[in-house]
């Protein structure tokens, strides 16, 4: 009988040991303030996790990805650029946003909210975002710096964010890696995210290819 109490003690302690990290986890996920100024200039992505189908084989693949952030005459209108070098080549997609009460938003051809968390780095800017289209809904996180490179604290304080919010174990990229100039010619990033989102076929594959890449690529 005391080996029982013993027993059942035990896993109590356990349970309360793997349920307290929990505990801080509405403060790690709640939005915070961000001015249309705190947003413009260049982020250089650290890392990120999504369940958008063939985001995981991505992660893998790309080595290096930044964002300009630009303002446009309308104060509540931001233009973004995104340059990304995957698989050794780069190629560069402009957005047009809408960004008010620190929430970035575009909700043509697709509804896609963006808003900002909490982060211990002065100048990172931690993003979870949720894109719908037709019946299916997305969800991305996402770490970016104005630096290359974060200490590991803050790579652990992104990775405690992604089990608050439930989300598949973030890829971190090599921020060692090479990232790709400013010069490339951009393509509408709009239709070009709108098509794979429309690819219903397609993302069967993408599924796969994102269960491989997890699986035998470190």
């Amino acid at each position: 009988m005391k080996k029982c109490v013993a027993v059942v003690v035990l896993l109590s302690l356990l349970s309360l040991g793997r349920s307290a990290p929990l505990s801080s986890c509405d403060h790690l996920v709640k939005p915070i303030t961000v001015s249309n100024e705190d947003m413009l200039g260049r982020w250089l992505y650290i890392g990120g996790s999504s369940d958008l189908p063939g985001s995981r084989s991505l992660g893998h693949l790309m080595t290096s990805i930044w964002l300009d952030i630009t303002a446009t005459t309308q104060s509540n209108i931001l233009n973004i650029i995104q340059t990304q070098r995957v698989y050794g080549k780069c190629s560069s997609l402009t957005y047009t946003v809408t960004f008010e009460n620190s929430t970035m938003l575009i909700e043509q051809p697709f509804y896609l909210k963006e808003v900002y968390l909490t982060t211990n780095c002065s100048d990172c800017l931690v993003v979870h975002e949720e894109l719908t289209s037709g019946k299916d809904t997305f969800t991305s996180f996402m770490l970016f710096s104005r630096r290359q490179s974060v200490s590991p604290d803050v790579v652990e304080a992104f990775k405690t964010q992604a089990e608050c919010l439930k989300m598949p174990s973030p890829i971190m990229i090599n921020t060692n890696n090479e990232i790709c100039p400013d010069n490339i010619s951009p393509s509408d990033g709009l239709s070009a995210l709108n098509s794979l989102l429309e690819a219903k076929m397609g993302h069967r594959v993408a599924k796969l290819l994102d269960a491989f890449f997890d699986m035998f690529v470190n």
